[in-house]
């Protein structure tokens, strides 16, 4: 039965006839539309694929409320990641969706891949560990993930730098493509000689290698 309690609003670019949708969730203190979500949302697109944009319900009351509502907790996350999918998937079954998104969005749906068997998982910065708490590791379900993963990180993420993540139990399904000097957005310091639309579209490549490969 279809979870259609708490669907939201659905911002989609890209062919509706793809063979994948991309289910692109955003992080924990910005919306749907900030650049960093258009570009990959467009780039996407450009190359062929589905990509649908939404909204968690705190945020989508930050449209119009006074007030910034705080993140919603984990089970109204989860309930929203499911009647994301249930709704994306139609009467064929979840075979042709990838889920995942920016940070928070992304591990929300690592959680919940497996149970809903989707094609595969794309994480954007994945928030490893909360920030100046290294200790405080998100990684137990990531070492038994099922779901073909392909995580896009910067070398230099807070939440997750590359000398740490190569300590990582991590499954075999999960790929990671690092940006190089990329912070927890995956832009680069000036000085690297690097810019964030450099970092940006080869995430983007990188993401569309992974989507052709699981299509």
């Amino acid at each position: 039965m279809k979870n259609t309690n708490s669907l939201p609003d659905f911002l989609t670019d890209g062919p509706a006839d793809a063979p994948l949708t991309f289910a692109f969730a955003h992080g924990a203190g910005a919306p749907m539309d900030t650049p960093f979500m258009t570009f990959f949302a467009g780039g996407l697109a450009a190359k062929g694929w589905r990509v649908a944009r939404f909204e968690f319900p705190y945020m989508a009351r930050r449209r119009h409320e006074p007030k910034r509502p705080p993140p919603d907790r984990q089970p109204v996350l989860l309930e929203t990641w499911q009647a994301v999918i249930d709704d994306l998937s139609g009467s064929g079954g979840a075979e042709k969706l990838v889920i995942g998104g920016k940070s928070m969005g992304g591990r929300m749906a690592s959680l919940i891949a497996d149970e809903a068997g989707v094609r595969g998982l794309a994480c954007l910065g994945y928030p490893f560990h909360p920030a100046g708490k290294p200790e405080r590791l998100r990684t137990e379900h990531l070492a038994a993930l099922k779901t073909p993963c392909l995580i896009c990180q910067g070398t230099r993420d807070a939440l997750g730098k590359a000398e740490e993540v190569a300590g990582y139990a991590l499954a075999g399904t999960i790929r990671l493509h690092w940006a190089e000097d990329g912070d927890h957005d995956l832009k680069p310091r000036k000085a690297s000689g690097r810019s964030a639309e450099q970092n940006w579209s080869e995430a983007v490549d990188a993401l569309d290698d992974f989507l052709r490969a699981l299509a």
